[in-house]
């Protein structure tokens, strides 16, 4: 019964070409619109000039002239953000509500559309988390090093979300409303969402859930759309965050 409840259903499955976050969680990508050329194209129009690929590898992919890699790295050393805004990416985020907190948090460049429970009636998933240490030090937030052989953690947690999700199903079965029958189910609940943004705004996120003082959960996520922005925008990717 209990491995049941805790691995629940889905409205639907994990993509396969989906990024693996988590014990459940995923990141997808939908759509995307634009290229590294959008970019410096975005710029040169200032100016009404226009750059084309310098060339065109075997696979398809566009190459970009040496004096136009440079204007991206321009753009991104002196934060002139506007021409990495025209990009557009859509993502299908898969992850347990407290971290989906996170990610709605970055607001500028953003629209989100989630699950909605008031809709959705099947049994949720549910996140089991690696337990870590309470801050140390008087910090207020944060955690310490993984925890190893809690056992009884695990055995409470589960007990908790087994309970959580009876509830759930019985206030449904007793004819509650789904709106409000959702009231009960916890932060460890897993959610799904369309999360659309410019290569702008992802920026952003990225560099800040991957700092080390971001929490761990969001971090395996901010990785995971790294993983999934780069290819797309290998030049402004790298121009933006560092990475390649």
């Amino acid at each position: 019964m209990k491995e049941q409840i805790m691995s629940g259903k889905t409205s639907k499955t994990t993509p396969t070409d989906a990024v693996p976050v988590l014990d459940q969680g995923f990141v997808h990508l939908v759509d995307y619109m634009g290229s590294d050329l959008t970019v410096v194209n975005s710029a040169r129009v200032s100016f009404s000039k226009e750059s084309e690929w310098e060339e065109i590898d075997t696979n398809g992919d566009g190459i970009l002239a040496e004096r136009d890699e440079k204007l991206i790295s321009y753009l991104a050393k002196h934060n002139h953000w506007t021409p990495f805004a025209h990009p557009q990416i859509t993502l299908r985020i898969k992850a347990p509500i407290s971290i989906r907190t996170q990610f709605f948090k970055h607001k500028q460049g953003f629209v989100e559309n989630e699950i909605s429970r008031r809709y959705v009636q099947d049994a949720p998933q549910i996140y089991l988390p690696k337990w870590r240490g309470a801050p140390s030090g008087g910090a207020k937030q944060g955690s310490e090093d993984f925890l190893h052989g809690r056992t009884l953690l695990d055995q409470v947690y589960q007990t908790l979300m087994e309970d959580a999700l009876e509830a759930y199903k019985t206030l449904l079965s007793e004819g509650v409303a789904p709106e409000q029958a959702r009231f009960v189910l916890p932060q460890g609940t897993y959610t799904e969402w369309y999360w659309t943004g410019s290569l702008a705004a992802y920026g952003r996120f990225y560099k800040q859930r991957t700092d080390p003082h971001a929490q761990w959960e969001i971090r395996q996520y901010a990785e995971a759309v790294g993983s999934v922005i780069q290819p797309l925008f290998p030049e402004s990717w790298k121009a933006l965050t560092g990475k390649q």
